[in-house]
């Protein structure tokens, strides 16, 4: 794995973690009862982003070494995955003369 390969797949990864994170314990100003004029009930008051970031951060690095090393030791490779069969057959190192 090339290390824009292992950058892509940390960002993936990460991304995909703090898109589950945002609404996991956020206060609207319809639950605290202070809507602003002219905004939604459903606008986010208390967030807590950088906390979020951080704990993202932290599982998405757990995840993404337990993914690379998968990769990089070879115990998956593209041809376990080829339920449809269309790659060529593996070469076996033996010719047929």
């Amino acid at each position: 794995m090339s290390i824009t390969s292992a950058f892509v797949l940390f960002s993936v990864i990460w991304f995909m973690i703090f898109l589950i994170a945002i609404p996991i314990k956020l206060q609207t100003q319809g639950d605290l009862g202070e809507i602003v004029p002219g905004t939604h009930a459903s606008a986010p008051e208390v967030h807590d982003l950088k906390k979020k970031a951080w704990i993202t951060t932290a599982i998405a690095f757990v995840l993404w070494t337990v993914i690379s090393s998968i990769i990089i030791s070879g115990m998956v490779t593209m041809r376990d995955i080829d339920f449809f069969k269309r790659m060529d057959p593996e070469a076996t190192g033996e010719t047929s003369e």
